[in-house]
């Protein structure tokens, strides 16, 4: 008995003391495990390629050693909403991500933060960052998003909107790879111009002067109105305008002009009978006794001179027309009917050299008066009337003096 209670003595005494920590607990075991890996299956302790042991296996046990071994938990991460898992003895999703092979930018999200210290049934989460381009305004620039709605994405970025900007996507709306977020920046402001008015026009009828002639009785002058408008700028650009109000700065003065009514009517030269005495007989020879008598007979008066005098003379272009032309009316810009008067004689005129009313002497032609107007007929020429179609013809076009008589 005594024996045998030696030989235990003996064996356990000869045992080697490990001080085991198993996930966090200590333990003191006695042991003649040779080895760190006798010792574990001694302990039915199975090590998995994550855990971690402070020791490998093959290490031996010749005193008295202390032996850490950690378990490995499984982590589930979702990255853009797939999932995958890592084991690790590590507790910090830094090191979680690491394990799992899991690449992090600084623009990704990561849910917990990378420093915090989780377990195994905390999710962790990750959303890869992509580029967004932003259109701020007039400013375009690349950015980084997770998978958010716009709101979120203008708030991560710091972009504010005034009460009438707006921006072209819903607010709730999610934000994807290529997304294009316009900002359109929306202004009111006011402009105050200043704008002419128009003068009107009034005519009136005016029997002293010629028909066809006008004269400016009150010159028009342009007012003056001050105009106040909203204006709505987008990106800088007007896109709206509205009227506010209106100021007069200055009234506008309508213009008068008379219009002439006075309408002129040639009238035809006629020559006058005049009586002559006779020449007296001869006187009769001495022999015979005188006789005398007195006869009166008519003769034709003198004809007028065919050039009277005046102050004005001068050469002109002359041609003939007639008023029996295809869409001709007969009427003369002065209000002469040549188609009922056809013996009248008249002649067309450029106003500004010969005034329209003018009575006048053409050589070759007679007494006449300057009654119409032509748009051929332009500084010193004259257009003459005739009666029909083949003297006007038959007149030609030739140099003849002509002269002003009143």
């Amino acid at each position: 008995m005594f024996a045998a209670v030696m030989v235990f003595a003996i064996y356990e005494g000869t045992k080697n003391t490990v001080t085991m920590i198993a996930n966090g607990e200590k333990e003191e075991v006695k042991t003649h495990a040779e080895t760190v890996g006798a010792f574990l299956a001694e302990q039915e302790i199975k090590v998995g390629q994550d855990d971690y042991l402070s020791h490998t296996a093959e290490a031996s046990i010749d005193k008295d050693i202390v032996i850490e071994w950690t378990e490995a938990d499984q982590f589930t991460i979702t990255v853009d909403g797939k999932p995958t898992s890592a084991w690790t003895t590590s507790n910090t999703v830094e090191d979680i991500l690491a394990k799992a092979d899991v690449e992090i930018t600084e623009h990704d999200k990561v849910t917990p933060a990378l420093n915090e210290e989780v377990d195994a049934n905390t999710a962790i989460s990750v959303e890869k960052a992509y580029e967004v381009t932003i259109l701020d305004g007039l400013e375009e620039k690349k950015v980084w998003s997770t998978s958010t709605t716009v709101a979120d994405f203008l708030k991560q970025h710091k972009i504010t909107l005034s009460d009438l900007d707006r921006v072209e996507k819903d607010m709730d709306e999610l934000i994807l790879p290529g997304s294009e977020v316009k900002v359109v920046r929306v202004e009111k402001v006011t402009d105050v111009v200043e704008d002419s008015v128009k003068f009107a026009k009034e005519t009136k009828k005016d029997s002293s002067l010629l028909k066809g002639s006008e004269k400016v009785v009150q010159k028009g002058e342009e007012g003056l109105v001050e105009k106040t408008y909203e204006v709505v700028m987008e990106n800088g650009k007007e896109v709206k305008r509205e009227l506010k109000g209106e100021k007069v700065i200055k009234e506008a003065k309508k213009q008068v002009v008379a219009v002439g009514t006075k309408t002129v009517v040639a009238s035809v030269s006629r020559g006058t009978d005049t009586k002559a005495a006779a020449p007296a007989p001869k006187k009769a020879a001495a022999s015979q006794p005188a006789a005398t008598s007195t006869k009166t007979t008519k003769t034709a008066a003198p004809a007028q001179s065919s050039e009277p005098s005046s102050s004005r003379e001068f050469y002109v272009s002359a041609t003939a027309y007639t008023a029996s032309c295809t869409g001709c009316s007969g009427i003369t810009a002065t209000g002469i009917n040549l188609l009922a008067n056809p013996h009248l004689k008249v002649i067309a005129v450029d106003p500004s050299v010969i005034p329209l009313g003018s009575k006048v002497w053409v050589e070759g032609y007679g007494h006449a008066i300057a009654g119409d107007t032509g748009g051929a007929i332009k500084g010193n020429k004259i257009d003459i009337f005739m009666p029909d179609r083949s003297a006007a013809l038959a007149f030609g076009r030739k140099q003849v003096k002509i002269k002003i008589l009143d």
